[in-house]
């Protein structure tokens, strides 16, 4: 049966940063979306070993809203991330970034809104380690050739936490304090959407929960779009709405979830990663 994502609950109806009598900043709900699948196909191989990752996908993840991503190993939740990131070409179907369609774009063209419009997270920290971390947070930026804005740049870094740390070297930080950085870098060009695959898998408890709380703030309070792929019910629950995937299709979400309903949703799927 084909699983339709029903609207969204009233709460989610919003639109921009706003601030609080006390002066903190608050992202207030919208219902414009900034990305979309429709009928998203990603096929590997041919005749007998044929794949299909992604089994005509639909869905939306729209602007200041937080995602998870959740499946069995092979239900194409890395898959459709990638797709919708630019990452991965498509075999049929729709991908968009705003009102920007990626199966239309050359490489180069991809590159471009890759740099200007996406924020990549990685399980893997991926910082150069001859630089310190303002410059690792600045270092797309500098490869493109534009300067920072400051305001938003000193937000960002406050708001994970980074302001005494900036001069240090990765090997002079732990490993929450490296995607820390790894979060600041993707948040300081400002992206439309950010893309987060298993950002707390090199991490402790105490470390993903620190980074999981930067993610969620980052939507709360800066107004950013996060969609994030993780296996955890724990880091699931972060998120505003969690999406199901299995066997390539969206089965099911969830809007509000807590670690034990999204474990009890996931303890739905057999050993094969089929639901019930």
């Amino acid at each position: 049966m084909e699983y339709v994502l029903n609207a969204p609950p009233s709460r989610q109806e919003l639109s921009l940063v706003t601030t609080t009598p006390s002066g903190a900043s608050t992202a207030v709900r919208t219902t414009a979306v900034a990305a979309r699948a429709t009928d998203l196909t990603k096929v590997y191989g041919q005749g007998e070993t044929q794949v299909v990752a992604l089994d005509a996908v639909s869905v939306e993840f729209r602007q200041a809203e937080f995602t998870a991503i959740m499946g069995p190993s092979g239900s194409g939740k890395s898959t459709l991330m990638h797709c919708m990131a630019g990452l991965d070409t498509v075999s049929g179907g729709s991908a968009r970034i705003g009102d920007t369609e990626l199966t239309a774009l050359n490489d180069k063209k991809l590159t471009r809104l890759r740099r200007d419009k996406i924020g990549f997270i990685f399980q893997a920290f991926n910082l150069l380690p001859t630089l310190n971390a303002l410059e690792n947070i600045t270092l797309p930026m500098d490869i493109a050739g534009r300067k920072p804005d400051q305001a938003w740049l000193d937000t960002v870094v406050e708001t994970v936490g980074l302001s005494g740390r900036l001069k240090h070297r990765p090997n002079q930080l732990s490993g929450g304090q490296q995607q820390r950085v790894a979060v600041a870098r993707a948040l300081a060009g400002r992206p439309e959407i950010m893309f987060a695959d298993e950002p707390t898998g090199n991490l402790d408890s105490r470390s993903g929960a620190e980074v999981l709380g930067f993610l969620r703030n980052s939507v709360r309070e800066l107004g950013q779009t996060v969609v994030m792929v993780t296996h955890d019910p724990v880091a699931a629950s972060y998120a505003d709405r969690v999406v199901f995937l299995a066997d390539g299709r969206i089965v099911d979400e969830m809007y509000e979830p807590s670690a034990d309903a999204v474990l009890d949703r996931m303890k739905r799927f057999d050993a094969k990663g089929r639901t019930s």
